[in-house]
């Protein structure tokens, strides 16, 4: 497999430090936003996310949710929970910033959103993702992008805090 990475930790920070100063311009403060990270990808980056916002304004609510048992899929393929939502408050009337390491189809956040009804309505849902990578297959846009980035369906992409990397499948390699 070929790898190349385009993003390294740094670049990771500056865009998390971006996403953060955005998420608060837009809310026009902070007044009822609650961060959730959606297992497992973007739980590590809700969590970045809630800290350069806590380092740059005030703490916000953060947490996590699991949409696996809210996915369209579950029938095509077993599904099993990634690990326990944490939602530490009520979510009416609040402004959820729904965070995701990789948008790809959108599949994953329509579960998501399905999965955040279940802890209550809240005023607005606001999506964040490090990684859009097109191909969508829902009328889904990120309202928080650190980095665009077009793929082609043979390509995967690997996030984590040490970078972004894109995976080219090789000839004959599995995809």
């Amino acid at each position: 497999m070929n790898r190349k990475q385009v993003l390294g930790p740094e670049d990771v920070r500056r865009a998390v430090t971006r996403m953060a100063h955005e998420i608060i311009e837009r809310n026009r403060g902070l007044d009822g936003v609650v961060i959730l990270g959606m297992q497992r990808g973007g739980v590590w980056l809700a969590e970045a996310l809630a800290g350069e916002v806590s380092r740059i304004e005030r703490a916000v609510p953060a947490g996590s949710i699991d949409a696996s048992l809210h996915r369209d899929d579950i029938a095509i393929r077993p599904v099993t929970p990634a690990a326990v939502s944490d939602v530490p408050v009520d979510l009416d009337d609040a402004c959820v910033v729904l965070v995701d390491d990789v948008l790809f189809t959108g599949r994953t956040v329509k579960a998501a959103l399905d999965a955040v009804g279940d802890y209550g309505r809240p005023r607005a849902v606001q999506l964040a993702v490090l990684v859009d990578r097109g191909h969508r297959e829902l009328p889904i846009r990120p309202d928080f992008v650190g980095k665009n980035l077009p793929t082609s369906l043979a390509e995967s992409v690997e996030v984590s805090v040490e970078g972004v990397v894109i995976v080219e499948a090789t000839a004959g390699a599995d995809v």
